[in-house]
């Protein structure tokens, strides 16, 4: 099974994976990972004055969305463990069976 886990904070994504691969090693699976993906950064750049008047100013907006990525060897009782974990709303997981 592979595991994705992005989201904005990387504290909050590297505190889920820890978790993780916490339980998975306390039931006796093997783990690999967390293995950090490059973080993406999303650039937005503004205008400051809309009306095109005056100085040409702008203003710039980054957000970062930091990735990991975690391989465990799937069986339903690590499953149904990993549904208890308690996720922030700043994290997504995604899950794939391979």
């Amino acid at each position: 099974m592979r595991i994705r886990l992005y989201g904005t904070n990387p504290a909050d994504v590297d505190q889920v994976a820890r978790e993780i691969v916490d339980l998975a090693k306390k039931m006796g699976v093997q783990v690999r990972g967390p293995i950090p993906l490059p973080t993406r950064r999303l650039m937005v750049t503004v205008r400051r004055a809309p009306s095109g008047q005056g100085y040409h100013t702008y203003d710039h907006w980054e957000l970062r969305i930091s990735k990991r990525l975690i391989d465990i060897e799937a069986s339903e009782r690590v499953l149904r463990r990993l549904m208890t974990i308690r996720v922030p709303d700043t994290v997504k997981i995604e899950l794939q069976l391979i």
